[in-house]
């Protein structure tokens, strides 16, 4: 079995990612830390509990950063609705948030399986950084990072430069992209277009007739909803999905390769931009691996045999 873990601000496309990596046969998930995001940590935590339950898997839950590094919360309500599932009002989960804080959490639990534990992040980097502040000595116990994070050389989401969980908080994810760890960055574009469920794929979803299949498209009608609006892409957009089964299956990836990538926390022009130094004109070492394209049709296909 691989082991996974997984830090999140759980709204809804984070929701099915979770909900794919506790579906997934060959990986445990030991733990699920929450960020400050896309939804205050409690009710990211919520969220978390309330998908582990539905998959009726035991996993703890830890609370963690309440506020980026340097800067102000910035929610996402208006992408993922006032509770961060669509405005479902999912019942409250039986287990509980465990008691002890996430990052010290996730500092012991590398450390007592120092190269075993594989990273996925998929919200802004706070906890991250901090846990790497305190310990620098994880970057080389962590295997692999998976980072739903940035756009590589493309338009941004939240801003023309950036994606949203870097925007959050650019000096923690400067942080962490410095700090050494094995970084695979899986940038928000990966999950545009055709990689987005339409209409017909999201009708076919439903016909699986599973609680996990209902759950994965109605705690994401809102967001279905903004994204047409708001981005212009035809359906259903799961960047965190998308992120999750770069992680699972590496023949998901279609083209990626290395170059140094840096985060820009100065202007507010370009803040949280990731600057992808594509031709190496820099000369610095190359320290992430950057995902460009990704093959659609097995990303689906292991949603839907995740949702089945």
């Amino acid at each position: 079995m691989r082991r996974f873990w997984i830090d999140t601000d759980t709204a809804s496309d984070d929701a099915v990612a979770i909900l794919m990596a506790l579906r997934w046969p060959d990986v445990k998930v030991e733990g699920i830390s929450i960020v400050a995001g896309n939804v205050p940590v409690e009710m990211g935590s919520r969220n978390a509990r309330y998908t582990a339950e539905l998959c009726g898997v035991e996993v703890p839950v830890y609370e963690g950063a309440r506020k980026p590094l340097m800067r102000e919360p910035s929610w996402a309500h208006f992408f993922h609705g006032p509770d961060g599932m669509g405005g479902m009002n999912y019942p409250e989960p039986k287990r509980r948030a465990e008691s002890a804080p996430a990052v010290g959490a996730l500092i012991e639990t590398i450390r007592t399986s120092p190269g075993e534990i594989h990273l996925v992040t998929l919200g802004p980097l706070t906890n991250i950084a901090l846990a790497l502040s305190l310990a620098p000595d994880l970057a080389d116990k962590i295997p692999a990072c998976y980072v739903m994070g940035g756009a590589a050389n493309t338009v941004g989401n939240i801003s023309p430069a950036a994606e949203y969980n870097i925007w959050v908080d650019p000096e923690a994810a400067r942080i962490v992209f410095a700090s050494g760890l094995r970084i695979t960055m899986v940038g928000w574009e990966l999950c545009r277009g055709e990689a987005n469920l339409n209409d017909a794929e999201m009708e076919m979803v439903h016909g699986f007739n599973t609680e996990r299949a209902h759950f994965a498209i109605d705690c994401n009608k809102v967001a279905i909803e903004t994204n047409r609006a708001w981005l212009g892409d035809p359906g259903l957009s799961l960047p965190d999905p998308v992120a999750m089964a770069v992680a699972l299956n590496p023949a998901v990836l279609k083209r990626h390769s290395r170059h140094f990538v840096d985060v820009e926390t100065l202007s507010e022009l370009t803040r949280g931009m990731t600057v992808v130094d594509q031709l190496g004109v820099t000369k610095k070492p190359a320290n992430v691996d950057v995902c460009w394209e990704i093959d659609v049709a097995i990303w689906k296909e292991m949603l839907y045999q995740t949702l089945r």
